[in-house]
């Protein structure tokens, strides 16, 4: 007979909801879904600045099985992503299921199930985890001194201040990723001033985000015409040139992109200073690449400045550059990104013997195949470290590990296993393989610091082909785990 086994499954951003549909569909219903907000949606609830903007396709950033044909442009606006997420949890009825204003802060293996205290005092116990927090949700804040003197607005990217009225204000935007670029390059012209304070330039490939028509929107309800306007093979023939430029730099597609991107800074940037301040001095893909056609017009915009000039202190109208230069703001906008080796942490998480996750994951957290983790039984991480965050889109990524994931779990209730959990040998065997295939790559050779690289300076990303992990994600090897009934 089989087990009435219970679930816990931690976070209700994509892979939250995923996980939860999943179960469901393979008649997994003794489950919870916590999620400390008050609503779904992750890293797209959270994040709401302005030019927000997902860099894959639109029709690729969805769940296979829940296409939207509603979508107002071929990269999605972040608003539209929320709203997508927000009505698949509906559509599903995952209300049922699911707990808001849950912050797990502690779990601990004992007698064979996980014990899970929360915020408030709660508690609750399952046979199996799933941890779908995400790596894109603790802000990064920067190290500036005088951070807390500032008189104005200031405030992490991801929680951006809607109420105020910005055309009239001087705005400073510090941090030149994903983020920063996109707010400068919707802010530009936009403010009384403008300035963007860039420790270390970026290469930009051009994104031309074109606007979906009502009758292409109509004609996407029908399942065959939306499949044939997502053109998988050239999609997927982009996503292998992509990873092929990542592993190798002298590739022809690493090459090919990183003339595009040379190409889009010499046609854009016509005055020779402010190129020279944007031109990067790494090689292309060693930071995770920009997409953007509107960072280059909007820095030029006569009251947009590029500031290159190290900060040495903000204070409490402004920031003081290190060659003593004072510039005045009533607004500062902390683009600085996110703490991407959080994963369930800071959940005070204890396995078999007691350990600490803490300390497992001391000097940087690790997995294996970026699921499991040797003395953490039936505990299973989506996203998780080491994982190719990098390299595809999310959603697939999280569909493949969920597929993984759920053969697990039917191993462990069909043959009443207590507790399954990869063996610590052929996790440190793994560990010891991927560092040294990144090391390859061009996040290790290209020349630049990035947030891909962990504390040991080894790139903390999938470093195979996109193919090799379809097919790590097929099916579990049973022989590289422990179990006990």
């Amino acid at each position: 007979m089989q087990k009435d086994l219970r679930i816990v499954i931690i976070g209700a951003g994509m892979a939250g909801i995923l996980a939860a549909i999943r179960l469901l569909e393979n008649n997994y219903k003794n489950f919870t879904l916590y999620e400390k907000a008050d609503q779904v949606g992750g890293t797209w609830r959270d994040n709401s600045y302005p030019g927000l903007t997902c860099d894959v396709p639109s029709h690729h950033y969805t769940y296979s099985f829940e296409r939207n044909p509603a979508w107002s442009r071929h990269y999605s606006p972040g608003p539209e992503i929320k709203e997508y997420f927000q009505n698949v949890f509906k559509k599903y009825n995952l209300q049922k299921y699911t707990k808001f204003g849950a912050e797990v802060k502690s779990m601990d293996f004992i007698s064979n199930q996980w014990h899970l205290g929360f915020a408030d005092d709660f508690n609750d116990t399952a046979d199996v985890v799933i941890g779908a927090t995400g790596v894109l949700h603790h802000p990064k804040m920067p190290d500036i001194a005088g951070i807390d003197s500032f008189q104005g607005h200031i405030f992490h990217s991801s929680k951006w201040q809607h109420e105020l009225e910005l055309e009239n204000l001087n705005v400073g935007v510090i941090g030149n990723g994903s983020s920063g670029v996109q707010i400068v390059g919707a802010l530009g012209g936009e403010c009384k001033s403008l300035f963007h304070f860039q420790r270390t330039a970026q290469w930009m490939m051009p994104l031309d985000n074109g606007i979906f028509s009502s009758e292409e929107q109509v004609a996407f309800q029908d399942p065959k015409i939306i499949n044939e306007a997502m053109q998988f093979d050239e999609y997927f023939d982009a996503v292998n040139r992509y990873s092929q430029a990542l592993l190798d730099m002298e590739s022809d597609g690493a090459k090919e992109m990183a003339n595009i991107c040379k190409d889009n800074l010499i046609e854009n940037v016509k005055d020779v200073e402010l190129r020279k301040k944007l031109t990067p001095d790494h090689r292309p893909l060693c930071k995770r690449l920009v997409w953007s056609s509107d960072y280059y017009p909007a820095i030029q915009h006569p009251k947009s400045e590029l500031v290159v000039e190290s900060i040495s202190e903000i204070v409490r109208d402004g920031i003081v550059l290190a060659n003593s230069r004072k510039i005045e703001l009533d607004v500062i906008v902390l683009a600085t990104g996110f703490k991407v080796d959080s994963f369930l942490r800071p959940i005070n998480v204890k396995g078999l013997d007691a350990i600490k996750l803490n300390d497992y994951w001391s000097p940087t957290p690790k997995a294996y195949l970026s699921i499991s983790l040797p003395k953490f039984p039936n505990l299973f991480l989506l996203n998780g470290p080491n994982g190719p965050v990098g390299n595809f889109s999310l959603i697939d990524i999280a569909e493949h590990q969920m597929n993984y994931i759920l053969q697990l779990i039917s191993f462990i209730n069909e043959n009443k296993i207590n507790h399954i959990e990869p063996k610590h040998n052929i996790t440190e065997e793994y560990e010891a393989k991927r560092a040294e295939a990144a090391k390859k790559t061009v996040w290790y050779q290209g020349g630049c610091n990035s947030w891909y690289l962990n504390d040991e300076g080894i790139p903390a990303s999938w470093p195979w082909t996109y193919k090799d992990f379809v097919e790590a994600m097929k099916e579990p090897k049973l022989e590289n785990f422990s179990f006990k009934s």
